[in-house]
């Protein structure tokens, strides 16, 4: 733990002048406001004031004053900036003004479903495999959709044009103090993977904010975009953000196998608990309008409502599982969302399904009959949302106020694209309605 003297004086060692204090939005995007290296004593000893309409989005409105109080374990240099006059980061927890917990914080939300499951005993590892596309920057240097090369499934260069980005944002992550597991160009042109070791839940969701701020700006040298948009182009994969889970209890992994071989009757009941509120989960996993254009067949994306240790497009798939670290994979979030709730909500459903005993059906054989009857995930943004209203459990979790604005800004959302005439419905039907 450091303390505000180790700060300080890092400080000052570290010829640091500006510390940006860095929180999200709802959904998940990262705010934050800066403040010089003299000032950061005094912000630490009684926080920092800001309007709470920030926590909200565009439409926040005009809020009640909320306060930032850096969690000063999460100091970090910016590496991509500059090395004289350093810049760096501290993640802020955000209280009231009688210094009660705020409670439509995502971060905060995430640790009471941490908390509730220390107090069973739990402690929750996730480690992250995050796609993400590069593309080219205009003259303006404005994102566009285009990309140059065509390289496939861990292609090399010079095929993968995008290899020495991609190498700079391993290293410049390491610095930071990252784990990263591995790094490789994926199914899509322009499409790429940056895969973390484990760590605990809320380390974890603080990392992954945290590397899409970086590696955008690290892509920005290189004259490229990086974009988390979930389906930026027709005609080829999206991408995920698929998160394995471990559950601990006692210093063993519960999703361990038997001694029979058999999977634990804990990671089931946790798959069950996942599968029972998986639709309203997909409205926080998969937050946009573009996500249900990932979640098709024929893209190596899921939408059945299946688990497997086989087939690596199921819903949930089991990893390892002939080890003592058996992991279950979450495969249907996406990177547009915010990793706080998305953990958070997965969490609560999983120990759910734990304490309620809860059924997953039997494992799906990769070569089941296609006339077999399985539920599938949302079809649209509308639809998730509508599962979300009706989850008693992951409202209780974001709580009423929370939920509230979530689903009105999402159905806003979803009433704007429903307004909007698209070219494929008049090259559709102009010519022949």
């Amino acid at each position: 733990m450091k303390t505000k003297e180790d700060i300080l004086a890092l400080l000052e060692e570290e010829d640091v002048e500006f510390i940006r204090l860095q929180f999200t939005d709802m959904f998940g995007n990262l705010k934050n406001t800066a403040v010089t290296a003299r000032q950061l004593e005094k912000v630490i000893d009684h926080d920092y004031a800001f309007d709470s309409c920030a926590m909200f989005g565009q439409d926040g409105g005009k809020g009640e004053d909320i306060y930032l109080k850096p969690d000063l374990d999460t100091f970090v240099i910016l590496p991509w900036r500059p090395q004289q006059g350093k810049v760096a980061r501290l993640l802020c927890d955000v209280y009231t003004e009688d210094g009660q917990p705020f409670e439509m914080s995502s971060r905060r939300i995430l640790m009471k479903v941490i908390e509730q499951a220390k107090q069973k005993g739990y402690t929750f590892f996730v480690d992250p495999e995050c796609e993400f596309f590069l593309f080219h920057t205009d003259e303006n240097g404005m994102p566009t959709a285009l990309t140059h090369e065509q390289a496939g499934y861990m292609d090399v260069g010079p095929v993968d044009l995008g290899e020495n980005a991609r190498r700079d944002m391993v290293l410049t992550l390491e610095e930071m103090g990252f784990e990263i597991e591995s790094s490789h160009h994926e199914t899509a042109p322009g499409q790429h993977e940056i895969d973390f070791e484990e760590a605990e839940a809320l380390t974890m969701a603080d990392s992954i904010v945290t590397f899409k701020s970086a590696i955008r700006s690290i892509a920005r040298r290189f004259g490229l975009h990086v974009t988390f948009m979930p389906k930026p182009r027709s005609g080829v994969a999206g991408s995920g953000l698929h998160l394995n889970f471990s559950l601990f209890k006692e210093g063993k992994n519960l999703f361990s196998l038997e001694e029979t071989g058999e999977l634990s009757k804990e990671a089931l009941w946790f798959m069950g608990g996942i599968m029972a509120h998986a639709k309203a989960i997909c409205a926080v996993s998969n937050p946009l309008v573009n996500s249900y254009k990932r979640l098709i067949t024929g893209f190596d994306a899921p939408l059945e409502m299946l688990w497997t240790a086989k087939n690596r497009n199921a819903m949930l798939r089991l990893r390892n599982r002939k080890g003592e670290n058996t992991k279950i994979e979450l495969r249907f979030p996406d990177p547009s969302s915010n990793p706080y709730l998305v953990i958070a909500l997965a969490l609560a459903a999983g120990m759910d399904g734990i304490e309620k005993q809860l059924d997953p059906g039997k494992e799906a054989d990769t070569e089941r009959e296609k006339s077999t009857a399985v539920e599938t995930l949302p079809m649209s943004l509308r639809e998730a949302v509508g599962h979300l209203k009706q989850d008693e459990l992951l409202c209780r979790v974001l709580g009423e106020e929370f939920t509230r604005r979530y689903c009105a800004a999402k159905m806003k959302e979803w009433n704007t694209y429903m307004a909007q005439v698209s070219d494929w419905e008049v090259a559709t039907y102009l010519h022949r309605v």
